[in-house]
C-alpha cells in the first residue's frame, strides 16, 4: 500500500514552472519528497552519479581536516553516507541531523552494518537546518551535502552553522553546480533534465515529483559567487571552492571567523 507521502505529488509541473526556491510551502514539499524516495535514495545516487557521489563525499571529508578530537555536525545527513565517512575518518563524535524521519530511519538501519564498533560515535536526530537544536560553539566541523539548496532560507542556515561552530571550526558544503565548459554543461543538462528524471522515477516508483524538482532546484539555485558571498555574510572566511567532475559538483570549505 502506498504511503501517505506518495498519494499526491509534492512537486507538480505547475509548481516547477516557477522557481521552487520561492515556494512558500517548500519545507513541507521537500520533507514529503524525501519521505517518498527514502528507500531508493542510495541506489539512485550511485547509479545516476556513476558512483561519483561517494568520491565527492570523501573529498569533502579530506577538506574538513578531521582531527581525533573533532565533534562533527552533518546537516541534511539523509541516509547517513557523509556522517559515516566522517566517522571512518576518525572524528570523535558525529551528529547527523535531517528534516525527514524516513531518511533517518534508513541511516539508523545502515549504521551498525557499515561501521561496526565505530557506529557508537554516530548519532542521528531529526531537526531543521535553520534552527539547530544545539548551543553555541558546540562543534568543530559542520557539513551539508546536497542539502543547502533544499532549505527555505540558506542564509539563515549558514548563520546557524556559524553559531554552533567553535571559533576554530570549519564548514564544508557539497552542492551540484552548472558546469562552466559548454560541452560538459550541454551534456549535463540533457542528462539531468531529460534522462535522469525518467530513469530515477522509474527505479524509485516515485510519484512525488522529486526527480523533476532536482534539476530545476539546481538550475535556479545561487551561483557559485553568490553562495560564496552568503558564506562570508554568515561569518566565514578563507572560502575555497573545488569544482569536481568537470564542474558538476562544487565543494566549498571555509573557516569560522572569530565572533
Amino acid at each position: 500500500m502506498p504511503s501517505a507521502a506518495t498519494k499526491s505529488p509534492a512537486w507538480s509541473d505547475a509548481d516547477l514552472a516557477a522557481n521552487p526556491h520561492n515556494d512558500a510551502n517548500k519545507p513541507a514539499k521537500v520533507r514529503s519528497m524525501f519521505a517518498a524516495i527514502a528507500r531508493s535514495y542510495d541506489l539512485n545516487n550511485r547509479l545516476h552519479s556513476l558512483g561519483r557521489d561517494q568520491a565527492w563525499r570523501r573529498f569533502a571529508v579530506r577538506r574538513a581536516g578531521i582531527r581525533p578530537t573533532d565533534r562533527v555536525l552533518d546537516v541534511a545527513c539523509g541516509t547517513g553516507d557523509l556522517s559515516e565517512a566522517f566517522a571512518r575518518a576518525g572524528a570523535a563524535e558525529v551528529v547527523g541531523l535531517d528534516f525527514t524521519a524516513e531518511m533517518l530511519e534508513i541511516a539508523r538501519e545502515k549504521l551498525p552494518r557499515h561501521l561496526g564498533v565505530a557506529a557508537g560515535r554516530v548519532t542521528y536526530l531529526q531537526g531543521d537546518a535553520q534552527s539547530l537544536p544545539f548551543p553555541e560553539a558546540s562543534f568543530d566541523v559542520v557539513s551539508i551535502a546536497f542539502g543547502i539548496r533544499n532549505v527555505q532560507d540558506p542564509a539563515q542556515a549558514l548563520r546557524e552553522f556559524r553559531r554552533v561552530l567553535r571559533d576554530s571550526g570549519r564548514v564544508v558544503v557539497l552542492e551540484f553546480a552548472e558546469p562552466r565548459l559548454t560541452p560538459v554543461r550541454w551534456f549535463n543538462n540533457v542528462y539531468c533534465r531529460r534522462i535522469m528524471p525518467r530513469t530515477a522515477t522509474w527505479i524509485s516508483g516515485d510519484k512525488s515529483g522529486a526527480y523533476k524538482y532536482l534539476p530545476k532546484s539546481v538550475a535556479s539555485f545561487l551561483s557559485e559567487s553568490e553562495f560564496v558571498g552568503q558564506l562570508a555574510a554568515a561569518g566565514f572566511v578563507n572560502t575555497r571552492v573545488a569544482r569536481l567532475s568537470l564542474g558538476i559538483c562544487n565543494c566549498y570549505w571555509a573557516d569560522a571567523s572569530p565572533l
